[in-house]
Order: structure tokens, then sequence, then C-alpha cells
């Protein structure tokens, strides 16, 4: 199932989840699922998605104020400033499919939720991951665990979605939060 996902490296295991001692996905499999009802048309799964970008750029410039290293205070400034890039993408989609011409500062007001990718709120995400804030490789760590929930968000809410069209939306805006993981990996790398 995963390998049919592009997932290039992928290991059975004998014995299955049973046999599996290391750390598992959290949460409810209806998680996050109340953003997206099944029934929205492109447009509307456009605006939610904008919407978790922007709740997750808010969460990052957030955090600079509350952390006292200038390192991840940088790193967090960056990771704000990802997410623009992320919600000018969207909101191109956006434009090509309504023929409007908006641009991230004048969409703001459009927002449909007050929540970050994955589907889950700043307090949440802290309390599920209790990552060391001053510690760039936890800071980054939970930068790919938000961009992973996020990615199995719009992998389970394109399997729920009765339009085709914004089935294709969901399934790209998914692809995209799989290549953000892997520039996350590659950040993490650098440390």
């Amino acid at each position: 199932m995963l390998a049919g996902k592009g997932f290039e490296h992928v290991i059975n295991m004998s014995g299955g989840i049973k046999k599996w001692d290391q750390p598992v996905a959290v949460g409810d499999v209806e998680q996050g699922l109340a953003l997206f009802t099944g029934d929205e048309s492109p447009l509307d799964t456009l605006v939610t998605a904008f919407s978790l970008e922007e709740g997750l750029r808010e969460f990052y410039l957030s955090m600079i104020e509350r952390v006292r290293r200038p390192s991840v205070k940088g790193l967090f400034a960056k990771l704000s400033d990802i997410e623009v890039l992320h919600q000018q993408r969207i909101l191109k989609e956006y434009n090509a499919l309504s023929g409007e011409d908006w641009t991230v500062e004048t969409f703001g007001p459009r927002r449909a939720a007050p929540a970050m990718e994955g589907g889950l709120t700043t307090e949440e995400y802290i309390r599920m991951f209790d990552p060391d804030l001053e510690s760039p490789a936890d800071v980054v760590s939970l930068a790919m665990s938000i961009e992973a929930q996020a990615f199995d968000l719009y992998e389970r809410a394109s399997n729920r979605s009765r339009d085709d069209d914004s089935r294709k939306v969901l399934r790209r805006i998914a692809e995209e939060e799989r290549a953000h993981m892997t520039q996350l990996g590659k950040l993490m790398a650098q440390l």
C-alpha cells in the first residue's frame, strides 16, 4: 500500500504491527476530518487548505517570541516563510480555478478554520509531541510530524470526498505535504 503511494523505502515486518516495538502514529481516524465533510467544492477545499497553512504559519511566528535561542528563533522564522510559499501555491490553484486574482495578504479574511495542518491546534501539537522548543532538532522533528499529520489528513479527506475534482485537489495537496516532509528531512540532515 505505501509503495503504491510513492514511498520509496518500505520495509515489511514479519508479524506486522503486533511485533513492532517502536513509536506508532497517534490520533483517532476521524481526527481533523471535521474540516472536510466530503461535500466541499474544489474552491472550498482550497480555502480550508490555505487556512491550515495560515494556522501553521501563525504557530511558527508565535513560537519566535516563546524561545530564547537566536538559532531557534531563526528556524521558526524560516519555517514560517516556508508556509507562505505553501499558501502561494494553494492560492495560485485557487485563482486558476476561480478566475480571480487573490494575494496571500488579501485572501487571509477568507480563512475557514482556526486549526493548523493536520487538523489540530497549536497546543494540541505541543501536548502530543512535547518537543524541547529550544532544540533545533526537536523543532524540525515537530515540523516533520505536523507535515506527516497533514499528509495523513489530506489522504483521509480525499478518500471521503464525493467530488472528483475536490478529491484530485486533496491528493495534490497530500503529495505536496510529502514533499514538505522531504524538505524538512534535508533540513534535519543539515543540523
